[in-house]
Order: C-alpha cells, then sequence, then structure tokens
C-alpha cells in the first residue's frame, strides 16, 4: 500500500513537471523585425549628489519609421523605479544637471510655439522651411514646463553648465551665410577651394563652423567667444573658477586640407586671446581641468596614428607637457578626474571587451577598474557621493545603466529595459578562443552554435569581418549575430591585426598588410574554428562584413573560393578611385606608406577589383546613396565587374542613406538591410531556390 502511494506520487510530481513544462511558453530566436521592439538606453547622468540618474530612452516608432528619444529619471539606491521625465513629440536628449541639483538642462528641438500652417507643398517657402533646431531648455527639479534657454540660429549641439550654475558654454555653428539673410535669387551651387567638403556624417559641407558661445542661464543672453572661418571649435570645459573655458581647435588654417593637428586651447569666458596648451604637432583632445584649476590633462598623439597617451601641461601654457601614465598602449576616452586630483579615469576597449581604467596621476601607474565579458561605456562619476554609473551590455544583454562604487565594488542593476521582449526570447552563447597566425602573434576568436544545435548534425557557418580595421569585436551586443543564430547559422568573428584593444603594434600591423597577414589572420582563424567545430558543413560556409569587413569580403572572395555565398556591405573595391573621392581625401596613407601618386602600383595590387576575374562566389551588395566615407561608386565598380565577369551577383541602394546604415540608418533599412543577408545566405548556403528577396515581399 505504501509503496503504490509512493508511485502515485512520483507519478502526480512527474505529471505536474509536464504540465508546468507545457504551460511555459516556448522561447523563439531573434528576427530582424525585433530591433522595432528594442529600448534603447544612453548618455546617463548622475545628480551632484548621487541620489538620482537622468539618462535617455529611446524606441522605434515603427509607424513613422523613426527613433524617439526621452530623459527618464532613476534612484541609484534602487528605492524608486524608472520614471519618465520629459514628455514632448520632439526627442530629448542630453540631461545634464545644475551643479546644485535642482535643475535639469536638455536639448530638444521643440518648435517656439504653434507652428503656422504648413505652405503649399512646392511652394518656395516650403521649399526653404527648415525644422526647429535643438536648443538648451531647463526643466526645474519641483516640476512644471521646460523653459527654453538658448535662441542660436543654428540650434546647439553640446553644452556645459559653468561651476556656479549660472552660465553655460555652448557649441553652435555660424558662417558667411548667416549674415546674408534669406534671398530667393542666391545660388544653391556649391563652391570649395579645401580638398576637404564632406563627411559622412553631415554630408556637403557649408560655411558655417563650429564655435563656442557663452550664454546666461536664466535670460539666455549668449556672447560669443570665438570665430574664425577657416576651423571648428569643440569641447569647451570650464575651469573650476569659471573664469576660463578650455577647448579643442585646429588653428592652423588647414583643417579642410585634411591636416590633423588639433591642440587644447584657454580662452577667457568673456572672449579675447587664447593661450595654447598642447605641445604635439599631431591630435591633441579632451582637455580636462584639475579640480585645483592648476592643470589641464589631454590625449595627444606625438606621430601620425600613434595610440593617444595622456598628457599633463600647466593651464596658464608656456610649459612642455608631460605623461600622466607610463606604459599605456590602450585608446583613453571619456577622461575624467578624480575631485581630490590624485586620479585620472579613463575608457576603454582592450581584448574584445570595453572598461574603466584609473591612473594614480603621482605614481603615474594604470589599473583596471571594471572587469568581465562585457562592455561598460557611458560613465559618470559623483564624487561627492562616492558613486559612478554606467552601462553595461554583453553578447546577450542590451545596455542597462548600473551604478557602483568608485572601485568598481557594490554594483548594482537601475533598469531592466527589454525585459518583456526578451522573456520571448533564445538566445546563442558566445564562446571564445585564441589561435595563432602569422608572425607567431595571437588572435582572439570567437564563436556562435546556431540555435538548436544537436550532435551528430552538420550546419552551415557565416564569418563575419569587422570595419575600420581600427575596431574591434567581442562580447558587446551583436544583434545580426543572434538573428545569424536564429536561422541555423553557426558564426565565427575574429579580431584580425589593424584591431583595437591589442595595443598599438598589433593595430599598426595593418600598415602594408590589407589583403596580406590580416588576411592569413582571418583564415587561419576559420581554420581553428574549423578544428575545434567539426561539425560545421565546409561545403556551406558564408563571408559577410562592413566597410573595412567589406573590402575583406571582397579580396577573401577573389583570392578563395572557399565561401559558397559572400553579402559585402559599404564595401570597398578600388583604392585608386575611392582615395579621390571619400569625405577623407588620400585618407589611406598611413597604412601604404604614401598616397596613390607615390604607392600607385601598391595600392591597385591591395585593390580587390584587381581581382574580381578570379570570383567564382555567389555575392550581394550593400550600399547607400549617400556614403561619403567609401562612395557609392566603389560597390557599382565591384557589381559590375563580377556581372563582366559571369558571377552571380546583385546590388542593392539604400536611398538617403550614408555610411552608418546598420547603426544609425532608418530603422526600416536597417532592417531590410539584416534581411537581404538572411534571404542571400538562405538562398545560397540553404540551397533555398524559392528564398524571396525583401522587397518582393
Amino acid at each position: 500500500m505504501r509503496m503504490s502511494r509512493r508511485l502515485l506520487s512520483i507519478a502526480t510530481l512527474v505529471a505536474c513537471l509536464f504540465g508546468l513544462a507545457a504551460a511555459q511558453p516556448s522561447r523563439r530566436g531573434v528576427t530582424a523585425e525585433d530591433y522595432f521592439s528594442f529600448e534603447f538606453i544612453s548618455d546617463p547622468n548622475i545628480s551632484p549628489d548621487g541620489k538620482l540618474v537622468a539618462y535617455v530612452l529611446t524606441k522605434v516608432d515603427r509607424a513613422q519609421n523613426r527613433r524617439n528619444s526621452s530623459i527618464w529619471m532613476v534612484a541609484s539606491d534602487g528605492s524608486r523605479a524608472p520614471w519618465q521625465f520629459t514628455t514632448s513629440p520632439q526627442s530629448s536628449t542630453s540631461p545634464r544637471w545644475s551643479p546644485d541639483g535642482k535643475s535639469l538642462a536638455f536639448l530638444s528641438s521643440r518648435p517656439e510655439s504653434t507652428p503656422p500652417l504648413a505652405p503649399p507643398a512646392g511652394s518656395a517657402s516650403a521649399a526653404t522651411a527648415e525644422p526647429p533646431r535643438s536648443q538648451v531648455y531647463l526643466l526645474s527639479m519641483n516640476g512644471g514646463e521646460a523653459k527654453r534657454i538658448t535662441n542660436l540660429k543654428n540650434g546647439v549641439s553640446v553644452f556645459r553648465w559653468s561651476p556656479d550654475g549660472t552660465r553655460f558654454v555652448a557649441v553652435s555653428r555660424i558662417g558667411p551665410s548667416d549674415s546674408k539673410g534669406e534671398n530667393k535669387d542666391r545660388s544653391d551651387v556649391r563652391h570649395y577651394k579645401n580638398s576637404s567638403y564632406k563627411f559622412n556624417d553631415t554630408g556637403w559641407f557649408d560655411d558655417r563652423r563650429t564655435h563656442l558661445w557663452v550664454v546666461d542661464a536664466k535670460s539666455g543672453e549668449a556672447k560669443q567667444i570665438t570665430e574664425g572661418n577657416d576651423w571648428n571649435d569643440s569641447d569647451p570645459q570650464w575651469s573650476p573658477d569659471g573664469t576660463r573655458v578650455a577647448f579643442v581647435s585646429n588653428r592652423t588654417g588647414k583643417e579642410y586640407e585634411e591636416n590633423r593637428n588639433t591642440d587644447v586651447w584657454v580662452i577667457s569666458a568673456e572672449g579675447g586671446a587664447l593661450t595654447k596648451i598642447s605641445d604635439h604637432v599631431e591630435a591633441d583632445n579632451q582637455p580636462r581641468w584639475s579640480p585645483d584649476g592648476k592643470w589641464i590633462a589631454f590625449t595627444g598623439e606625438i606621430h601620425d596614428r600613434d595610440h593617444p597617451k595622456i598628457f599633463l601641461a600647466p593651464s596658464t601654457g608656456g610649459a612642455p607637457s608631460q605623461l600622466a601614465a607610463n606604459g599605456l598602449d590602450l585608446i583613453p576616452g571619456g577622461l575624467e578626474w578624480s575631485n581630490d586630483g590624485k586620479s585620472l579615469y579613463f575608457e576603454t576597449g582592450v581584448k574584445g571587451e570595453l572598461h574603466l581604467f584609473r591612473v594614480d596621476v603621482p605614481a603615474k601607474t594604470i589599473t583596471q577598474v571594471t572587469s568581465g565579458p562585457r562592455a561598460v561605456r557611458g560613465i559618470d562619476f559623483s564624487f561627492a557621493s562616492g558613486k559612478m554609473v554606467y552601462l553595461v551590455n554583453d553578447f546577450k544583454h542590451l545596455d542597462d545603466l548600473r551604478v557602483a562604487d568608485l572601485s568598481g565594488r557594490n554594483e548594482r542593476k537601475l533598469t531592466d529595459l527589454n525585459q518583456a521582449l526578451w522573456k520571448q526570447l533564445q538566445f546563442a552563447d558566445v564562446e571564445r578562443f585564441t589561435y595563432k597566425s602569422t608572425d607567431d602573434w595571437d588572435v582572439d576568436g570567437f564563436f556562435v552554435k546556431p540555435i538548436g544545435w544537436q550532435a551528430g548534425r552538420k550546419y552551415p557557418l557565416i564569418l563575419s569581418i569587422h570595419g575600420g580595421p581600427a575596431g574591434q569585436y567581442g562580447v558587446d551586443w551583436y544583434h545580426e549575430f543572434q538573428v545569424y543564430a536564429a536561422k541555423g547559422y553557426a558564426v565565427l568573428f575574429t579580431n584580425p591585426r589593424g584591431s583595437t584593444g591589442y595595443g598599438q603594434k598589433f593595430e599598426r600591423g595593418i600598415v602594408n598588410e590589407w589583403g596580406g597577414k590580416d588576411y592569413l589572420d582571418v583564415m587561419n582563424g576559420l581554420d581553428a574554428a574549423l578544428r575545434r567545430y567539426p561539425w560545421i558543413d565546409q561545403d556551406r560556409m558564408g563571408v559577410t562584413g562592413g566597410s573595412y569587413g567589406g573590402f575583406m569580403t571582397n579580396w577573401i572572395v577573389g583570392h578563395t573560393d572557399r565561401f559558397k555565398a559572400a553579402v559585402t556591405l559599404r564595401s570597398l573595391s578600388n583604392f585608386i578611385s575611392d582615395d579621390g573621392t571619400r569625405d577623407g581625401a588620400y585618407g589611406h596613407s598611413p597604412d601604404f606608406g604614401g598616397d596613390i601618386f607615390q604607392r600607385y602600383e601598391l595600392y591597385w595590387d591591395r585593390s580587390p577589383l584587381k581581382y574580381a576575374r578570379n570570383v567564382k562566389t555567389p555575392t550581394l551588395i550593400l550600399h547607400s546613396d549617400n556614403d561619403y566615407r567609401v562612395p557609392i561608386e566603389q560597390g557599382e565598380q565591384w557589381f559590375r565587374a563580377l556581372r563582366h565577369f559571369g558571377v552571380t551577383a546583385e546590388i542593392v541602394f539604400f536611398p538617403r542613406e550614408n555610411h552608418n546604415l546598420t547603426r544609425t540608418g532608418e530603422p526600416k533599412h536597417l532592417v531590410e538591410s539584416l534581411n537581404w543577408q538572411l534571404y542571400w545566405f538562405d538562398r545560397f548556403l540553404n540551397g533555398n531556390a524559392g528564398a524571396v528577396p525583401p522587397d518582393a515581399k
């Protein structure tokens, strides 16, 4: 009897467990369209007392095909759930606390009042109408309506509070055309005298330059304190006593002839003469005042394309700078002094991760503060409370906000974005391995198994190559890799020479090696993965990449037939024509030991176009109409050459997009770009002759 009861109990338990499992909703793999549901957090700013954190939350409006950003708040001790702070149809960004913590300033492009009726379409006034520019707004923590502070004609891109909270220093644009007024008969041609006349992110240059204004925080009265038509001023930083402003500018007059010699300058907050602080002939950036105002820390390059070092110079100028940290072989960003002046903090990429580091200024030593297989970024400090906030993501999570002590201990998560969606999804893991390549160099590889992997089966592989080449792959969030894995593909990505995060020697290992040892690093990584994962189907391998990764994709298919499909995005095919048409004229000189006129044969030898006759791999080319970094003619040349030699090839042009399509492009274009990749790999790796291209659906 007791045995029967025990068996009955076991049977009941098993039935309950099966019932519970059946009740659990099955998770699905990530899709390209999930992008429309993602919530993106950015730009955290902690209050002076460390109690509240303001941040920007961005969501995608699929119907309007746009992104909307608003400012949210959260208590740093977790005592209150996050709440929305701004509620305008126009986006709000760049939250910055007043020094007393009683109000929050931010940028928004809200109209001043109810706009007039729109002019008839096609009329002259309709053609010249411009949307409102971003201006500084102020919102009291006691509530009420946001008050517009600035009224600069071309808006504000960056602003900073003065230490006493009575003023802002703001960055805006101004030029000769602003003083000419509206003239319907004025010529609309583009006329240039310098070799630099366009930039990928902003398009064709006009005659406006960025300069500095000091703005009264109550009245909005603004005074321009820097000027000039041949240079731009940026990154303004107040002195601790509020009497001076440090900033970055290339005052050689040759900025628009590709000269990179930016310097750190200091000017009175009332305007007037400049004092030069930095002393290098290459780029100096990121000026940061010491708490006592006696020193300015900055980053600087001694030689062209060196990794920047951290330097200290007297804030009065006139004396040589000195190294602030010994043995630094990383690329420091987000430079920040501690309030006691004994430490400098910076964030950087290191071996496939992003982390915070601290410089002990008296000892000139460097210590890593954060750690772990993840990306830590967007760090902001409240030294008075001993807290810092930052964003964290990894291969299976988008960014969330965290708070910790300045030592990195006692970390606590403050937001839980995307959780409703995440509960529906199944994510792939990333496995990391290191392999030997040419010159006996160690190279990092990262590998993703397909969702639902089963032993004994063969699976196709997608090899992805990052852009740059000065960039890195790692344990960051990659939407496309999760989508590949959900579709049954294994994914391999590596950090070949030329990648950042491994020191200057490794990054500059790309010099004269585009398509050489970097190519061997990538292919050696593939061979290492095939040895580690013998279940990969070597007859069903695809390759893809964007920018430099697009160049390497083109190079690979011109030098091996191992891949059955290729998708090349914003890719370079011909160095000769690219260097004369891209936004940085002759920008590959540091990697080739000279420009196309000095090293013509080398440039042509390293151009994938030279080897187009060797290509057998079906290739899909994705390019953007307004790509000024790798102009659209690069994709066109590659497409026509492949068709000329009988290769199965198709090309897709994305209107209104630039080189950043897969990062900041229109949401629908970004998603469609990923779906084009899936279409091509399904057709040629899975052998699906019925695969339907996205534009036919």
